[in-house]
């Protein structure tokens, strides 16, 4: 009797231990939705938009590789396949990926919907400094002495769904993240980008700071366009956010967050041509203040809900896109 208790109690700790062995391999899954109102002043018009409604699967298949698909399928009403790559992590502090991702560049471009500050993106994160690609990056962090992360890359240039084209040239970029202090962080990087078989150079640098509530961020990015192609392009995001925590267990949120944003981008072209060969302004020169209140449910799912106004300023000649304009957005986001 003893000799089959040892046996089941051996089993039973092989098991167990396999499970645990298991477990770490299991997938999670994460998501993002965000639904929204939008009234603009100006023209007196309004719409509700499902903004984004992301999910995410990621996980391990070995101690040292790992793997993450997400896709949105409700980009503005459109389903679009985002992040799709695997990664290697041979030591602790380095990885190398492969696949479809956003390319390592900017502070605000980088940032997931559930992680921005405003209900619209800024100027650079929109249409200035946004780019996901197919490729391969390298990267190394360190977390002692003087923390910093590089990040590094060579992609394709042809973006997410042109992925049979061969190329000559292939595009890179490269991010660097200085954290000298605590709460800390100044971001150099840069990029070339080739659309239309035309060079175009971005140079960004980016800083900001957390103290107590408060966090402060500023951000310029540089265009120049190969060949004089078209006139440079200068772009800024400036913010700050204060976050007051709410004590009080009955009431329904835990942070109310004050918001103002100044961002500013000039006449922008995106790299297309027209009928003559030539690139052309695809966003005209424009200023914005933005004011908001995010109001957080915490945890355990992350639950905000964001208040902006929008306010524009534009040349007299500027041509007004329908959804650039002033506005005032109700925004609802969940992720979890």
């Amino acid at each position: 009797m003893r000799k089959i208790a040892s046996v089941l109690l051996a089993a039973l700790t092989i098991a167990s231990a396999s499970a645990q062995d298991w477990k770490q391999y299991l997938p999670e899954v994460h998501g993002t939705v965000r639904g929204k109102y939008e009234y603009q002043t100006s023209t007196d018009e309004q719409r509700f938009q499902v903004r984004n409604a992301r999910v995410s699967l990621d996980g391990k298949v070995h101690s040292l590789v790992s793997y993450k698909a997400e896709i949105d399928l409700s980009d503005e009403g459109q389903i679009k396949m985002l992040d799709a790559f695997a990664r290697v992590t041979p030591l602790e502090d380095f990885k190398i990926t492969v696949g479809q991702m956003r390319v390592p560049f900017t502070i605000d471009a980088h940032r997931s919907p559930h992680q921005q500050y405003f209900a619209n993106r800024s100027f650079i994160a929109k249409q200035v400094g946004n780019v996901r690609d197919v490729g391969a990056t390298v990267g190394y962090s360190m977390d002692e002495g003087f923390p910093f992360i590089l990040e590094g890359g060579l992609f394709s240039g042809s973006g997410l769904t042109a992925q049979k084209e061969w190329h000559r040239v292939l595009c890179y970029s490269a991010k660097l993240q200085l954290m000298p202090w605590k709460d800390y962080n100044l971001t150099l990087s840069t990029q070339r980008i080739r659309p239309e078989n035309v060079n175009i150079y971005m140079y960004d640098i980016g800083t900001y700071y957390k103290w107590n509530n408060w966090h402060f961020e500023v951000e310029g990015l540089y265009k120049r366009y190969a060949h004089d192609s078209f006139q440079d392009v200068w772009a800024v995001d400036a913010f700050v956010n204060y976050d007051w925590f709410i004590q009080k267990k009955k009431f329904p949120f835990k942070k109310i967050s004050f918001l103002a944003r100044f961002d500013y981008m000039g006449d922008h072209s995106d790299g297309t041509l027209n009928e003559d060969g030539q690139m052309y302004i695809t966003d005209y020169e424009r200023k914005r203040v933005t004011g908001g209140l995010t109001f957080s449910f915490g945890k355990p799912f992350q639950a905000d809900l964001r208040l902006n106004y929008e306010k524009y300023f534009y040349d007299n000649q500027a041509l007004v896109k329908a959804s650039e304009q002033d506005k005032l957005v109700v925004e609802m986001m969940v992720r979890f």
